[in-house]
Order: structure tokens, then C-alpha cells, then sequence
């Protein structure tokens, strides 16, 4: 029998070309793991994007009219599409962002990129009764705003671009995406198959730089603006939003803190507190990116991250082996490398890795492991968004609260231990959008998230994200 390999390298070579057929300007995108070629990506104007907005208005009142209940149809058949080519698409993805195929990755992002769109269209939001006298009645419901922007990042290009899109068409708006310029050819390619499904209009991208994103959140037809990304950027989008008076969900940078207490079993946890902290291979915004661990069981928990760290195997996500891939662009590798080398030469002491080839084609840092490191170090200080963990040790509870809340964000954070009581008590002094217990990272479609301090505003999934692709309304009378 042969070898369904060809097959389907020929169904994501299709795909592929279906994304790159533009007559204007295009650009190599190059595969992160080894620097190969892996396709074109348009490059569109300002003048692209005034189109793409001026059809998604066109379209957006049509799509309304429809109701919740077929455009719900219509984003179910949508995640058919995309599971019916979901290994084109992650195979697409993982040369482009250097995921491999397995583990908490490629595959695993277009999975949860139609299961994020069957959930945005089947969680119910009816119209609340929010007061009733006998003679005041007063109703609270949600109408489209019109036309949402739609900003991405380089990460979780596919499942991030979802998260803002599904629920956007599930209230009866619009969409303008614009992708990360790192990873355009993963959501052109993921956008081209719902297109297949939705009307025309409903869903436009505009591939481009810096400048595609600054238009778009300062358009005046655009209503709403969604970015991932970084502080700096998001703060930039506030300040472009700000004459038309845009809606914003932001999720911005992290610099996540785990805290480690005495109590816990260290090689019952360290599976956990891996995934945690290198999923992606590190690059998440709510990885765990800081870990504090009691004296009690420091050297327990820092032997036993050591065991399953060096079990990983990291190499070219088409591997089928590897769970572990390089970083996106150089970029992020020369960040990673210089916070790793500046916390070496404070005497930290590294564990793991901490010794990257840096003449090799591909971007690959190895899983690192820093212990004895002070908390004012850079790697500490600064969100790395890499394969490097600082293990911070402490001696007080209070004061590893102190020192995880002692930063400008506050996305993620986690708490480790036995007792899940006292646990629940400690994570209830952090400052974060959100506090796992014995996890980190783990997200639901029906569990908001959100960020807290400068990680960010605006909550997304289930029910309360459905609300903020909404303008409230209230009927009264």
C-alpha cells in the first residue's frame, strides 16, 4: 500500500497555492526549523484594506438578519470544514510557526480551533429580564456592533484567530482579520477554508505589516478592535482607537508566576509544571514564565523538572517524535538567549540547557532550567516567552505572593499543593486574570479569560465573550 504522505503533502500543497494566488507584491515566509521556503505571502496595501472593510459593511447587515440560529448552522458547517482539513492545515502551521505536529501543538491547535467555533455557536445568550414590577419592564439584550477588527499573533496563530472571529459572527457582526506578519500563511489558509462555508464578505483578511494593523484600529467603519499581543502594542491600539471610541478586548503580555508550596509531592507535579511552563515551547502568553518554590521541597521540585525536562525531544515539527520546536523568529531566540546570559553571569546556576547552537539554520533554543537565580534578574523581571524557566526559591508564603504580584501584569498565575483549601487562599491574593490549581494554562470554552493590571481588558469565551462582541441594549417599557 502507499504511503498517504503524498496524499497529504499534496492536499497542503493545494492549500497553499489556493492562499498565494495575489497578483500584487508577496514575501518569502520561512520555516523556523530549518529556513526552507515555505511559501508566499501576499502583501496587501492600505488600499486592500479599505476594500476588505468596505465589503465586510457591505455584508454585515445581511448577516445579521439571519439570526443567531442559522448563522450558528453556518459556523458548525464552518468547523466541519475545518476538521475535514485539518491535517493540511497543521502541517501548514507547523512549518510556518515551527510547532511540531504532536503533543500541545499543531494538531492539537486546529482541533481546538473548530472546537472553539462549534462552542462560540451553540452557548446560548438570551435576553435578560433585568427588572419587572408589573409596570416597568425592563429587558437587557445584545446587538451586533457591525464591523469587527480582528488582530492576531504569532503563537497560536489559528486557534487565537478563532477565539476572536467565532464569537464576532456568532453576534451578527463582521470580520476584517489581520495575522501576525511572522504566520499570515496559517490563518489565510485557515480563513480560506471557513470562507468556503460562510457568504461573502462575512470574513475578509488583509495580509500586511505594521501599518495594515494601525489602519485597521483607527478606521472609523471598524467598531470593534480584538488583539493578542504584546503591552506596548495593545497600548499603541488605544491610543489609534481612541478618536472613534472603539470597543477593545485586549490580551496582552504575561509574565506568569507559579507558586510552589511545601506540601506537594515534587515528582507528582513536575509533568505538570513542565507543560505549564513550555508549552509552545514557552511561547504563551499565560505559560508559567516564573516559578517560586518553598525551601522545603526546592531542590525536590528542581530534581524532578530536570527528569521530565530532559525527556522532551525538541527538533522539526514535522517529526513525528518531537513535542518540543524552536522559536518562531530570530527575534525571540536573541530575547531568550540574552535574559538566559545575563542571569549565567549573575551566578545563577543552570540546570538544564543554557547552551544554544547559534550558527545552525533553524531557531532552536534548548529546554533550559535556572535555578539560584535572585528575582531582580532580567530573566525573572522580563516575560521571556521562551524555553527557559527561572525557579525561584522562597522561605514565606507571604513573600512569594509579594514577589509574584510585585510586576506591571497580571495575566495567569498558578498555585501548587495538597491542600487545595490553602491553595484556594493563597490564589486568591494574587493579581491575575485567572489562578489555576495543580495546572497551569488550562483553558475552557465556556471559562472567561482575561487579563488583569497591564495584561489587558476584556474577557473572552463563553457566555460573557459572546457579551463583548455585543452592544448592550435595554428595552424598557
Amino acid at each position: 500500500m502507499d504511503s498517504p504522505t503524498p496524499v497529504l503533502e499534496q492536499t497542503r500543497d493545494d492549500l497553499l497555492a489556493e492562499i498565494q494566488s495575489h497578483d500584487g507584491e508577496r514575501r518569502e515566509i520561512l520555516d523556523p526549523a530549518t529556513g526552507e521556503v515555505v511559501g508566499h505571502a501576499p502583501v496587501h496595501t492600505v488600499d486592500d484594506l479599505e476594500r476588505a472593510v468596505a465589503r465586510a459593511k457591505a455584508a454585515q447587515p445581511s448577516w445579521a438578519a439571519l439570526g443567531h440560529e442559522r448563522r450558528s448552522e453556518l459556523l458548525m458547517q464552518a468547523a466541519d470544514a475545518i476538521d475535514a482539513e485539518a491535517e493540511a492545515l497543521a502541517r501548514i502551521l507547523s512549518r510556518e510557526q515551527g510547532k511540531p505536529l504532536n503533543g500541545p501543538n499543531a494538531r492539537f491547535e486546529v482541533g481546538g480551533a473548530s472546537g472553539w467555533l462549534r462552542a462560540a455557536a451553540a452557548t446560548p445568550l438570551e435576553a435578560e429580564v433585568v427588572f419587572d414590577d408589573g409596570e416597568t419592564h425592563a429587558e437587557l439584550q445584545y446587538r451586533p456592533i457591525g464591523v469587527v477588527g480582528a488582530i492576531g499573533p504569532w503563537n497560536w496563530p489559528q486557534m487565537i484567530t478563532v477565539w476572536q472571529v467565532g464569537p464576532a459572527l456568532r453576534m451578527g457582526n463582521t470580520v476584517v482579520v489581520k495575522p501576525s506578519e511572522y504566520t499570515p500563511l496559517s490563518v489565510l489558509a485557515l480563513i480560506a477554508v471557513i470562507n468556503r462555508v460562510l457568504p461573502e464578505g462575512v470574513v475578509e483578511i488583509v495580509s500586511g505589516g505594521r501599518e495594515i494593523g494601525a489602519a485597521l484600529s483607527s478606521h472609523p467603519a471598524v467598531g470593534k478592535v480584538m488583539f493578542t499581543g504584546s503591552t506596548a502594542t495593545g497600548k499603541a491600539i488605544i491610543r489609534s482607537s481612541a478618536d472613534t471610541v472603539k470597543r477593545l478586548t485586549l490580551e496582552l503580555g504575561g509574565n506568569d508566576a507559579g507558586i510552589v508550596l511545601p506540601d506537594v509531592d515534587p515528582k507528582a507535579i513536575a509533568e505538570g509544571l513542565f507543560w505549564g511552563a513550555f508549552i509552545n515551547t514557552g511561547q504563551t502568553c499565560a505559560a508559567l514564565k516564573r516559578l517560586y518554590v518553598h525551601d522545603r521541597v526546592y531542590d525536590a521540585v528542581c530534581e524532578a523538572l530536570v527528569e521530565v525536562a530532559g525527556a522532551m525531544p525538541m527538533g522539526v515539527g514535522l517529526d513525528e517524535a518531537n513535542v518540543l520546536g524552536p522559536l518562531q523568529n530570530r527575534q525571540q531566540f536573541d530575547i531568550v538567549d540574552r535574559l538566559v546570559e545575563s542571569a549565567k553571569a549573575s551566578g545563577a546556576r543552570v540546570l538544564l540547557g543554557g547552551e544554544p547552537d547559534r550558527e545552525q539554520p533553524g531557531h532552536f533554543y534548548p529546554t533550559t532550567l535556572v535555578a539560584d537565580i535572585d528575582n531582580a534578574s532580567p530573566l525573572v523581571q522580563e516575560e521571556q516567552f521562551g524555553p527557559a524557566l527561572p525557579i525561584i526559591r522562597y522561605h514565606d508564603v507571604d513573600e512569594a505572593i509579594a514577589l509574584a504580584n510585585d510586576v506591571e501584569v497580571g495575566l495567569g498565575a498558578s498555585v501548587w499543593a495538597a491542600d487545595r483549601d490553602e491553595a484556594r487562599r493563597v490564589a486568591a491574593r494574587i493579581e491575575a486574570g485567572t489562578v489555576w490549581i495543580n495546572s497551569h494554562g488550562t483553558i475552557h470554552p465556556m471559562v472567561p479569560f482575561g487579563g488583569a493590571k497591564q495584561s489587558g481588558y476584556g474577557l473572552e469565551f463563553g457566555v460573557e465573550g459572546l457579551k463583548a462582541l455585543g452592544v448592550p441594549q435595554v428595552i424598557n417599557g
